[in-house]
């Protein structure tokens, strides 16, 4: 780097060459950024995309531009990968940009914004300025395709730094896991569904057994239609189901039914056990009326 260029005394250049230093003597595997030879206050990078999200194993592409008040006033920066996250060529709009000045400290430093930019990548971009909102595996696509070779801009002497740290990225960037985030629970749903329609009452039963919360018992709330006609006693599934009993014999078992005679027999039966009443009641009068005659023919 020709330092010789550049006055030395000056507080924002003599700031750049330290953190220059500071970089090559503590690399991280997380990123990396060189400035120009050109020009000092223009800086290439490259980040990895943060692990367990839709960006892990990327590799992502950027330039900073640094101020002439630098630290005391905040950079820009502007993204050369497509991530599905912030737009391409576009200066970007974060808390540590130079689109939130008030929020910048001079103390931090290009490898602090870097770290800064890392965190913001899965975060909701909340229609901020330079932001996208892709789907997780659209975002997952670009992080495969940023491998494949470093983004095409600029000069051949700023090219050559992009290619240099693409080179050193991908020597430490993991690889990309093959199953986006999102396909694990499409195809689980899609089993559901399958399973519903197959035996709509294991369906029943997982969301029964979902009900139950630690050691309570967790009834179901059940609303019928108005006008509806109540279902049978017999028939209807148990609503209440006790943690840690199974729910599949609950879904089987129906409640005995009880035969209730029709209203024609018990009919009957009345008439009949009527009938038997009354002839003995007569039979028993009949009997006492003969006793009495009898007594008074015997006295006379």
């Amino acid at each position: 780097m020709a330092e010789d260029k550049y006055n030395l005394k000056n507080p924002a250049v003599k700031r750049i060459l330290q953190e220059v230093k500071e970089m090559q003597s503590n690399p991280s595997d997380d990123f990396m950024s060189l400035p120009l030879e050109e020009n000092i206050f223009e800086w290439q990078f490259a980040i990895r995309g943060p692990s367990d999200t839709e960006f892990e194993g990327g590799v992502y592409h950027g330039r900073i531009q640094l101020p002439a008040e630098y630290p005391f006033k905040p950079p820009s920066f502007m993204l050369l990968t497509p991530t599905g996250r912030f737009e391409t060529q576009t200066k970007i709009c974060l808390s540590i940009s130079n689109h939130h000045p008030e929020h910048w400290q001079p103390s931090w430093s290009v490898r602090t914004a870097l770290v800064a930019l890392i965190a913001f990548m899965p975060t909701n971009p909340n229609g901020a300025l330079g932001s996208l909102d892709y789907k997780k595996e659209e975002r997952r696509a670009l992080a495969i395709k940023s491998r494949e070779a470093a983004p095409k801009f600029g000069t051949p002497e700023r090219q050559k730094v992009i290619d240099e740290i693409h080179e050193y990225m991908l020597s430490k960037a993991p690889p990309v896991p093959q199953l986006s985030p999102s396909q694990a629970p499409e195809e689980q749903s899609t089993n559901k569904e399958y399973e519903t329609q197959v035996n709509p009452q294991n369906a029943v039963g997982e969301e029964l057994s979902n009900a139950a919360v630690g050691d309570r018992i967790v009834e179901e709330p059940h609303e019928a239609p108005l006008n509806a006609n109540p279902e049978p006693e017999g028939l209807r599934v148990p609503r209440r189901v006790p943690v840690g009993h199974s729910v599949e014999p609950l879904l089987h078992r129906q409640e005995p039914m009880v035969q209730k005679p029709s209203d024609d027999r018990m009919f009957t039966l009345a008439a009949v056990g009527l009938t038997i009443a009354i002839a003995v009641l007569l039979l028993k009068k009949f009997m006492k009326a003969s006793g009495h005659g009898a007594f008074f023919m015997d006295g006379s």
